[in-house]
């Protein structure tokens, strides 16, 4: 018998109601944390208020003050939200080591080797959902199943603040009637294929052969037929890393000047190496993300013949991509590194100019995070500094 031990818990709006949490004016009031409508801003989270004017997270703020016109709008403050992400992973680890974090607000647990001193896996939820709430004045929804995928959507099956146990004999019974959308990695495309040929309830999904879908989906065919089943065997992976750190930034309004591009993605690769330094990581690719006023998104990756996390490096790929690729007028643009490894220690014979740049860079980190990102800037960005009269600059 399959023991029903994956938990997977899942923060309700979760910077959203941190913000209500630490502004009572805010408490009980339709919330939206994200950019400034005027500005193209987003909605990262949205408050339960919120959404019941349709607003929804990665919704355009213009969209969301027009379905809720007193709509309050909070700007994001990603600090904080990491340092309560700590707190809460921190509950979980106090209950397993086999904790498997999604982002700042989901992890998965599982619990099979904490029965002895916890209880059962019905009564570490319950706790924990607790101490979430008694030590952190939040509300988080709890699932509990035999596997990931069915612990995930009985996470979302009540919230906000649910409690969901699916065991194991009820599975099937619990994932008949979920629409098709609730599939795991099921996007829009492949959900309109499957409505394309009847096919609206994981039920139904169940009623299609595995040679179909994987003729029909390819790989992803499988794991279709294999959910539709209540069949997971992924186990909870407590190292699991970044696949990428990236940055974007979408403009208030179109940009054409291609000295702006460069500009903006200078500070984007600034802060992208920044990250893969602080996380002793290194790149082996960098990719270039562009949006145009149509909406359409483009991407262009380039590998690198040796893995990096310095800034001028990643910025030269970047740059020459977008000198490459780049069509003004541009909505979004972003930077992104991928193939990530750990920071090996120096080759035998290194490369004199890297082991500066390296050495500089260190530096410049130290001094950063002394005193702020902003205490030292590359030449180029300094777009205020004008000369003397009369003078010019070199």
């Amino acid at each position: 018998m399959t023991i029903t031990h994956i938990i997977h818990v899942d923060m309700d709006a979760f910077f959203a109601s941190v913000e209500q949490r630490d502004n009572q004016a805010l408490q009980g009031l339709p919330v939206a944390v994200g950019g400034r409508p005027e500005q193209r801003g987003v909605v990262a989270a949205a408050s339960y208020e919120a959404r019941r004017f349709g607003v929804r997270s990665a919704m355009a703020m213009a969209t969301a003050v027009k379905l809720c016109p007193k709509l309050i709008i909070v700007p994001s403050n990603h600090p904080k939200y990491q340092m309560v992400s700590r707190a809460v992973m921190g509950i979980f680890r106090s209950y397993t080591p086999l904790v498997e974090p999604l982002s700042l607000d989901e992890a998965f647990l599982d619990v099979q080797g904490s029965a002895m001193l916890f209880g059962t896996p019905e009564q570490i939820g319950r706790e924990i959902q607790r101490r979430i709430k008694e030590e952190l004045q939040l509300s988080a929804s709890v699932g509990i199943g035999p596997n990931k995928f069915i612990a995930k959507l009985a996470s979302d099956f009540q919230k906000p603040n649910g409690f969901t146990v699916i065991p194991q004999e009820k599975v099937l019974d619990f994932l008949a009637p979920l629409p098709i959308e609730k599939m795991w990695g099921a996007g829009l495309k492949t959900s309109n294929r499957l409505k394309g040929i009847g096919v609206y309830t994981i039920g139904q999904l169940r009623e299609l052969s595995r040679s179909f879908l994987a003729e029909s989906f390819g790989k992803y065919g499988t794991v279709l037929y294999e959910f539709a089943r209540g069949i997971d065997p992924r186990p909870v992976n407590p190292n699991r890393e970044a696949k990428s750190i990236g940055r974007e930034i979408t403009f208030a309004e179109d940009v054409g000047e291609m000295e702006v591009l460069r500009q903006t993605l200078r500070r984007l690769t600034e802060k992208v190496g920044r990250s893969l330094r602080r996380a002793n990581l290194k790149c082996g690719s960098v990719t270039l993300k562009l949006k145009d006023p149509n909406l359409k998104i483009s991407t262009r990756t380039e590998s690198l013949a040796e893995p990096t996390n310095l800034t001028g490096a990643i910025y030269a790929i970047a740059s020459r991509l977008l000198a490459q690729h780049g069509k003004p007028p541009i909505r979004l643009i972003g930077v992104s590194c991928g193939k990530l490894t750990k920071e090996q220690n120096q080759t035998l014979f290194p490369d004199q100019r890297q082991v500066k740049e390296e050495k500089v860079t260190a530096a410049l980190d130290q001094l950063k995070d002394r005193y702020g990102e902003n205490i030292i800037k590359p030449a180029r960005l300094l777009n205020n500094i004008r000369p003397p009269e009369g003078k010019k600059l070199p």
